[in-house]
């Protein structure tokens, strides 16, 4: 066993206070116990059961079946045992106080007596039925016992002295105790924040009170929560100023926009300022009113108005928050569109004398359009702080892995280092583009993998930890086909095209080596990857196509490598202007593969044709996802020539030409016998050579498309034979008769 390995099991073995933290986290601790073998040290299982039983404990705040399971698996005796289980007694306490009224509540001598006995009567109850699920003293001397034992004992205090203010008010006596209960109610949450600080903060979960807590628990955006820190530092000395008796006449604003691609955390750090402006006493709550284009925008005049209204009415003393704000006004909208109503009605409502002041408004949406929709509403813009503008950045991998990780752990999961790495590569083929959903498309992918293990019909097992585990089995994609050959293989396997295969072959070993050189810090040359295929119908284009677009994938140039097929009825409209969307729309779906454009000189027919607008904006396209696109064009070699050199712009970008010739006789029996075994047929030896002698005395258009049309109706008319002679013995035999009549077929068509 290698040093590093063993002083690791020793120290898991070996921990034994929650002072020290524990020397693997929840989920390296849960792959290494899913590693033991049965034979494996029985000392070192117990260790890390311990520890994932205690991680578990500060997850869910509570013991469980799983966590007694683990602990009861391990000696009772062991000191952490015991700590762990006076730990998960106290946490729970801890938690269970702080969801009571407790952190907020006070009392003033100026309360009408009213208000004074049903404060005093909700608190008593909430404490009294808290209470009476913990014992008054736990057992020891840690910092955990004497910080929970001080602060039951005034807990008790405290409702000696509420009972007596609501024996003294419903009694109408005088001489309520309130200086003294406000008095321990300050106590009790110094002692509640020492016990607090007593527990462990390895991996302490941020209170939902606590929103700097929250924001600096979630993943990344780390130059966010250094603003928001500085944010709410800012509003907290303006607080302090005005106790002070300074005075502010231009007050810091609340009103904020949040920017982002989808599922970067807009919604939730709107969530977590709307809980630090309540806070801070900025807004009386910190309750959030989500609302969209969908909500805000009527049908009718005067509808958007009260949509509007009523909405903001709905936030008053909280948050309105606007998702896609930018789609409140559509650019180049008729006047039957009311998003404009629903902006000046949200502006004089954030400046009225009735709701100014009393509301935040936070915008969300995408940076570009929701900075051009600013722009182009002045008077929505000028009421938000220059300083209040929030830009969310995409997640990096790593990043996303974490977030992959801890939702899989939220729902009691976990991922091996094998499946962790396919998660990356399920993540790498999502993101390739601007539509990539970031932290909510990670989570989908992790959901669809839990899916996928519950859906297995074989997984049987009584082991709790095989249930949590997410293996590389649980992520592979289902519809994958496992026995699908490696691509050079297909390439291999294909009948004739050999001058084809050399140059697929050059092309793969070149990107492998130069990735190799790239991964070691090397320069590395510029990959060409963009090809033009030319050659005649049926000469294999579309099938070297798509086993390009696999080994690019295979290289790792590609992360998708799926191939899009397109022709000109794909790209070009009928219209001014819409033939960019149709391209773009068709280019969005080929993004992390190859898109495949089938005669593509027939995409320009003159300076006049909307075609031309279709190769601008695929030349354009092509700059702007560089290395996340990767386009054949394919055509007759004479047409494809002239079409190149047309366009510069075409001219630059495609410098790797592939020529198709066209198959021999040879070639084009061996694709037919090929696909003709596919279907279990055979071919007799006089239908053989006769296919043989009419391939070599005539040169047949269409290449392996002529020969598998030719097999399709030589079944038919072998079908046809065998029904009208009532010999049925040799279904599988294909006759010189049937060829004949099947080649005559086939050419007719064919002219």
């Amino acid at each position: 066993m290698a040093q590093t390995e063993k002083t690791l099991n020793e120290q898991v073995i070996g921990w034994s206070s929650m002072d020290i933290s524990p020397p693997l986290s929840e989920i390296e601790a849960l792959r290494m116990a899913s590693e033991l073998d049965t034979g494996e040290e029985e000392a070192l299982r117990q260790g890390l059961y311990r520890i994932i039983a205690f991680y578990r404990i500060m997850r869910v705040h509570k013991q469980d079946p799983i966590s007694r399971q683990l602990l009861a698996a391990s000696e009772r005796s062991h000191p952490i045992v015991m700590e762990i289980d006076q730990f998960a007694q106290v946490n729970q306490y801890y938690q269970a106080l702080m969801n009571t009224e407790l952190p907020v509540w006070s009392i003033r001598e100026t309360d009408f007596d009213p208000a004074k006995l049903k404060k005093s009567q909700s608190l008593h109850s909430q404490l009294t039925d808290a209470l009476q699920a913990y014992p008054r003293r736990v057992d020891g001397a840690s910092k955990i016992a004497s910080a929970y034992n001080r602060s039951y004992e005034e807990l008790e205090d405290l409702l000696v002295l509420l009972e007596q203010t609501i024996d003294t008010i419903e009694n109408r006596k005088t001489g309520s105790p309130v200086t003294a209960m406000n008095a321990t109610v300050l106590q009790i949450l110094k002692s509640l924040t020492a016990v607090k600080e007593a527990l462990p903060d390895v991996l302490s979960q941020a209170s939902e009170s606590r929103p700097l807590e929250v924001l600096d628990q979630l993943i990344g955006l780390q130059d966010v929560k250094t603003y928001i820190h500085d944010y709410y530092h800012y509003l907290r000395y303006q607080q302090e100023r005005k106790q002070f008796g300074f005075q502010m006449v231009d007050e810091p604003g609340l009103h904020m926009v949040i920017t982002g691609n989808p599922g970067t955390g807009k919604t939730t750090i709107a969530r977590l300022l709307a809980k630090l402006y309540h806070q801070l006493g900025l807004l009386e709550s910190d309750h959030v009113v989500e609302v969209n284009r969908s909500h805000l925008v009527g049908s009718y005049l005067g509808q958007s108005e009260e949509n509007t209204t009523n909405y903001v009415r709905q936030a008053i003393g909280g948050v309105l928050f606007i998702d896609e704000a930018y789609s409140l006004k559509r650019e180049g909208q008729s006047g039957n569109d009311y998003g404009q109503a629903v902006i000046d009605t949200l502006v004089s409502s954030m400046t009225s004398s009735e709701y100014g002041g009393k509301f935040a408004v936070i915008l969300a949406g995408y940076p570009e359009e929701t900075r051009q929709f600013l722009f182009a509403n002045p008077g929505l813009r000028s009421r938000i702080p220059d300083q209040n503008y929030i830009e969310l950045p995409d997640f990096e991998t790593e990043e996303l892995l974490q977030i992959a990780e801890k939702t899989a752990l939220a729902n009691d999961f976990f991922f091996t280092e094998k499946a962790l790495r396919l998660v990356q590569d399920n993540i790498e083929q999502a993101r390739v583009d601007d539509t990539f959903g970031n932290a909510r498309t990670v989570r989908d992918i992790v959901l669809r993998i839990i899916f996928q293990k519950g859906a297995d019909r074989k997984l049987t097992t009584d082991s709790w930890i095989d249930h949590m585990t997410l293996s590389s089995q649980d992520v592979k994609d289902p519809k994958q086909n496992e026995n699908e050959s490696e691509p050079l293989q297909q390439l291999e396997q294909l009948i004739g095209l050999q001058s084809i295969k050399e140059e697929v072959k050059k092309l793969s070993s070149f990107v492998q080596i130069q990735q190799a050189r790239k991964s070691k810090g090397a320069p590395a040359v510029p990959i060409q990857l963009h090809a033009v295929f030319t050659g005649n119908p049926g000469t294999g284009k579309t099938t070297i196509a798509k086993i390009y677009a696999a080994i690019l994938k295979e290289r790792g140039l590609l992360k998708r490598g799926h191939m899009v097929v397109a022709s000109r009825s794909d790209l070009v409209a009928g219209y001014v202007g819409q033939t960019a969307a149709k391209t773009k729309t068709v280019i969005r779906d080929a993004l992390g593969g190859v898109l495949f454009i089938d005669e593509a000189y027939s995409l320009f027919r003159g300076s006049q044709d909307f075609g031309k607008e279709a190769i601008d904006t695929l030349v354009d396209e092509m700059t702007k996802h560089n290395e996340n696109l990767v386009v054949v064009l394919a055509g007759y070699q004479q047409e494809m020539k002239q079409f190149i050199d047309s366009n510069p712009g075409l001219a630059s970008r495609f410098k790797k030409y592939f020529i198709f010739p066209d198959y021999n006789s040879e070639e084009l029996v061996a694709i037919f016998k090929h696909a003709m075994e596919n279907y279990a047929y055979i071919l007799s030896e006089e239908a053989e050579a006769f296919l043989k002698d009419r391939l070599d005395a005539v040169t047949v258009a269409g290449n392996a498309r002529f020969v598998t049309n030719l097999l399709d109706e030589a079944i038919q008319f072998q079908s046809l034979r065998l029904v009208e002679s009532q010999e049925q013995t040799e279904m599988n035999m294909l006759e010189k008769t049937d060829i004949e009549n099947a080649w005559e077929m086939v050419r007719r068509s064919a002219l």
